[in-house]
């Protein structure tokens, strides 16, 4: 699995996703969150911000089944999902994962099937410190 390149205004989203908590960059003067990280607030303008703990709760905004042909890496675990989770409690924030049916489990571990948009998701993390999806009510 390939690992995330981070620089430094995203490099606490990977250590928090490292800790098994989904935390969202939010500016620090006008409470707005925001997602990429990025040093000055679209908003206000403010350099100043934290990290908040989010509930990792979400919906499913839009989902992909990618469909050969896909490069090497990608073909060998196809077919798998990859989902945009719009979040419960910040949703003008929307992340790119994978929808699956628990943490650690094989990309391909939830038939494309069941997929819904509008589905509850709930944020797992897997050992690799990736954040991942799974339904609500599976």
């Amino acid at each position: 699995m390939l690992s995330p390149v981070t620089d430094p205004d995203g490099a606490p989203f990977w250590q928090y996703a490292a800790q098994g908590e989904l935390r969202v960059q939010t500016c620090a003067d006008c409470d707005e969150p925001r997602f990429p990280p990025r040093p000055c607030c679209p908003h206000c303008q403010s350099f100043a911000c934290e990290w908040r703990k989010t509930s990792g709760q979400g919906r499913v905004w839009s989902y992909v089944v990618p469909h050969p042909p896909l490069l090497p890496e990608y073909a060998e675990q196809a077919p798998y999902n990859v989902v945009v989770v719009e979040l419960a409690d910040a949703p003008r924030i929307r992340l790119v994962g994978n929808l699956v049916t628990g943490p650690d489990a094989p990309l391909d571990s939830l038939p494309p099937a069941r997929i819904r948009i509008g589905a509850k998701v709930q944020a797992v993390f897997s050992g690799t410190g990736l954040p991942q999806w799974v339904l609500e009510r599976p």
